[in-house]
């Protein structure tokens, strides 16, 4: 078994988190908090690329990285 690593976005709404990976489409998760919600794109992901072997769909190599730069307003 190899190890990635997919770069995920979370994002606070009003009432939740919410998350998506650039690198995988439409791989996509909600929770309560920002642990809860990375938790849930881990195993979100998990699933995807399992299904993917499953139908000898190629896995998308991570691309995308993240960062945090800070600014003066």
């Amino acid at each position: 078994m190899t190890r990635a690593k997919y770069a995920i976005i979370i994002e606070k709404g009003d009432r939740n988190y919410s998350a998506y990976c650039p690198d995988l489409p439409g791989v996509v998760a909600a929770g309560k908090t920002e642990e809860e919600t990375a938790e849930l794109m881990k195993e979100a992901i998990e699933l995807h690329l399992e299904g993917l072997k499953e139908d000898d769909l190629p896995i998308p190599e991570p691309t995308t990285t993240a960062r945090c730069v800070e600014i003066s307003v």
